[in-house]
């Protein structure tokens, strides 16, 4: 057996041999005393424990997360317009390296001695796939001026030219595009350049920033506009473009805690449960990059841990037949996170499906149990509903395109908002995003089905480099002892819920199973990346199975800690090939190639 092979396997085995500890189903006896009171001691430990693990994983989550200067200076060319550029002296040009702001159109580059004669060296385009990145150009000839000349309009915001031997070359000119030669970086890389989505997403957070609108309109604003937050602070570069997607994604380690906390009890499993959440790939790899999927899983977080919050008061019995509800704020908390989660990205509406659905099943059970009383009750919460998850998602949707108005050429003011013009252009976007989603059928090397993200059979690629006999890359897909681990949870989750009537189970089924049948029904090029949310509820599975364990088994306790330590020695493993370490060829594919489709 190849090295490679045996990781997954040996994996895998262990992964049967924790699920062989478990007891007979219909003779565990989950505890009822979730909220036991616990000693100070033991409270403190548990809080130092939590900022333990979420700083250890901030540390390595802003690590190596991108550069924190670009160039801040550009020119926006206009059509046919020229710009010509002294060198210092003449000098044999071997290479250059030229940094796209926003705008599309290109460059035609001429070289010349005296000033006067010109010939023409290479051309750059600046479509939508180069903003916002260093480019390397092959460059030859002699040279002591160097004039670009525009189509489109393009914005340029450094350039940079080599000699013969390699060294960069002084500019006698000064201006925007030669005045911050020293940020120019050795070579293009996902430190220092957009990579995959966010061509599309950093862009629209800058067109936002500026009043222009948007080239990306295919989703809802607020993501991108979360991205431009992180722009103001930190400035037009991979750092400020990433900061905000990456603190979202720590800030989700503490909440689930919480609400593990509060599934679970005090005590080893919602710590456990945070650990698997900090040691997953697809969370460390998606809150990095730029893209609204960090958002949208955020939000849905939070909207199904006040919507539980309220179907589960504090101290009730999970296993016995509901009392009543919680506090309303509670649920009025979930509609108001339902609302920023759709206007970040559509997605967040399957987790709303799921939150109406436990909504409907509770109220079903309700007025099964109490009859015509529960009527009152009922049509009282629909208001309530219709208020929190129908008029104020809707108000939150609607203000969120307020850049797109500004961008129109509306005045900008409140009273924007109250325009026929801004209106329609809400309008015509929701009807050009259906048509779009529904109308996609592109191809690519890496796009699953919602099947293979369930088995962790195909990630998706985000970055490869290649230097010498090394390379980095790195792409997202699930910790596979989550995945695997998490799966077969799922079927003790199906189980408990039916049979033992566990309102609990049914809860986080329901919502891992509105984030993926959804995807089931779309023909539309899909991606590994959208079973995100999915592994965000695989982690509290995996934390009811932690608790049969906990309740049932001597050995329980050290079981649990055993999978949770996989989970981490493993991310631990894979560390260097999830940031973009450059590491050996061979070697990456002979250690992280664990099956035949994962790209190392």
């Amino acid at each position: 057996m190849k090295l490679t092979a045996i990781f997954p396997v040996l994996t895998a085995a262990l992964i049967v041999l924790f699920y062989c500890l478990l007891p007979p189903l219909q003779s565990c006896a989950l505890s009822p005393r979730l909220h036991k009171k616990s000693g100070r001691e033991e409270r403190t430990g548990e809080i130092l424990a939590l900022c333990f693990i979420t700083l250890l994983y901030a540390l390595a989550a802003f690590s190596h997360l991108g550069d924190r200067q670009a160039p801040k200076t550009s020119h926006v060319f206009t059509s046919g317009e020229s710009v010509t550029l002294e060198l210092d002296g003449p000098h044999s040009l071997s290479r250059a390296m030229a940094y796209s702001v926003i705008g599309t159109g290109g460059y035609t580059l001429a070289l010349s001695e005296d000033g006067v004669s010109f010939t023409d060296a290479l051309e750059l385009e600046q479509n939508y796939v180069a903003l916002l990145k260093w480019h390397d150009l092959e460059l030859s000839g002699r040279a002591r001026y160097v004039r670009l000349t525009a189509w489109g309009e393009p914005e340029l915001g450094s350039l940079t030219v080599y000699d013969e031997t390699g060294a960069p070359i002084a500019w006698r000119t000064t201006g925007p595009l030669t005045d911050e030669q020293s940020l120019t970086p050795g070579k293009p890389t996902f430190l220092n350049s957009c990579y995959f989505d966010e061509i599309y997403h950093a862009r629209t957070a800058l067109e936002h920033m500026r009043g222009i609108y948007p080239y990306e309109i295919s989703h809802p604003p607020l993501g991108k506009l979360l991205i431009a937050l992180g722009m103001v602070i930190f400035g037009v570069n991979p750092f400020g473009w990433r900061f905000m997607g990456t603190l979202f994604g720590v800030l989700m380690l503490p909440l689930l805690y919480l609400f593990a906390r509060r599934l679970f009890g005090r005590g080893l499993v919602p710590i456990c449960c945070t650990l698997l959440l900090g040691a997953d790939f697809m969370h460390f790899v998606q809150t990095r990059i730029a893209t609204i999927d960090t958002y949208g899983v955020f939000f849905t977080l939070l909207m199904y841990a006040f919507m539980y919050r309220w179907l589960f008061p504090e101290g009730s019995d999970p296993l016995a037949p509901s009392s009543g509800e919680g506090r309303k704020r509670n649920l009025a908390l979930s509609g108001l996170f339902f609302g920023l989660g759709a206007a970040c990205k559509w997605t967040c509406l399957y987790a709303g499906a799921g939150l109406g659905l436990i909504w409907a099943l509770h109220w079903a059970l309700r007025l099964r149990r109490e009859g015509r009383r529960a009527f009152g009750a009922l049509g009282k919460n629909i208001l309530f509903c219709l208020v929190f998850f129908v008029a104020l998602p809707a108000a939150i949707y609607y203000v969120s395109y307020y850049p797109y108005g500004v961008g129109k050429g509306l005045t900008p003011g409140t009273g924007l908002l109250f325009r026929g013009e801004y209106l329609q252009c809400v309008l015509d976007n929701q009807s050009y995003m259906f048509r779009y989603h529904s109308g996609v059928n592109a191809s690519h090397p890496y796009s699953s089905r919602w099947y293979q993200w369930m088995l962790d059979i195909r990630p998706i690629l985000y970055y490869l480099d290649y230097e010498g006999s090394t390379r980095a890359s790195f792409g997202a897909f699930t910790n596979p002892v989550l995945c695997w681990a998490g799966l077969l949870g799922l079927f003790v989750l199906g189980w408990c819920a039916l049979a033992r009537r566990d309102r609990r189970a049914l809860f986080l089924l329901l919502g891992y199973l509105a984030q993926l049948l959804p995807w089931v029904f779309i023909s539309r090029i899909t991606f590994a990346y959208h079973y995100f949310p999915c592994a965000l509820f695989l982690t509290l599975v995996l934390g009811y199975v932690f608790c049969l364990l906990r309740d049932n088994v001597r050995a329980g306790r050290r079981a649990v800690l055993g999978l949770t330590a996989l989970s981490v020695l493993v991310f631990i493993f894979f560390y260097p090939a999830l940031w973009g370490q450059y590491l050996d060829t061979s070697k990456a594919s002979l250690l992280y190639r664990w099956l035949k489709t994962w790209p190392f």
